[in-house]
């Protein structure tokens, strides 16, 4: 961290830990689905239904591998470099903020598609699995200070000249 301006290093550090608040938050969220579904689950009226159990799985399938698929295409080494060049530091670090949220709430989307299968058909299994799911991928989506710096340092041009030639 030490080789970041300071004025950079404090813009990482609040960006990271409003990306980090927000995934734990999530994360919180998440574990009160279930826990909702686990406490409603004798006020749910079982109702089994096969169509259901094939979407709610495509779904939760789709969500996941969006998010782990947007996720490397936006961090992707290229486009951090042209943003790199031509926002600089503030660039990439708002990139870096902003993609992990959307990938943290497509997560999110996984457990809350579990809590409203669960709504319909009466199995709270469904969020069961789906907030474990959504849980995995919240902390393969966890933004890591490290990784963070190394990325503005990277590929920002206006803090490393090297990068342009």
């Amino acid at each position: 961290m030490d080789a970041l301006p300071p004025n950079v290093r404090e813009e990482l550090n609040k960006r990271h830990k409003a990306a980090a608040v927000t995934i734990v938050g999530l994360v919180v969220a998440t574990l009160l689905l279930s826990l909702i579904a686990y406490v409603g689950r004798s006020y749910f009226r079982q109702q089994g239904d096969s169509s259901i159990d094939l979407a709610v799985r495509l779904v939760v399938f789709v969500l996941g591998a969006g998010s782990i698929m947007w996720r490397r295409t936006k961090f992707a080494t290229m486009r951090l470099q042209d943003i790199g060049s031509l926002q600089g530091a503030v660039g990439v670090m708002k990139t870096l903020e902003r993609t992990t949220l959307q990938v943290s709430l497509l997560s999110v989307a996984v457990a809350v598609s579990g809590f409203v299968t669960t709504a319909l058909t009466g199995n709270p299994l469904y969020t069961y699995w789906s907030a474990v799911i959504a849980i995995v991928l919240l902390a393969y989506h966890y933004p890591r200070r490290a990784s963070w710096n190394n990325a503005v340092l990277k590929y920002a041009a206006d803090l490393n000249t090297a990068n342009h030639v």
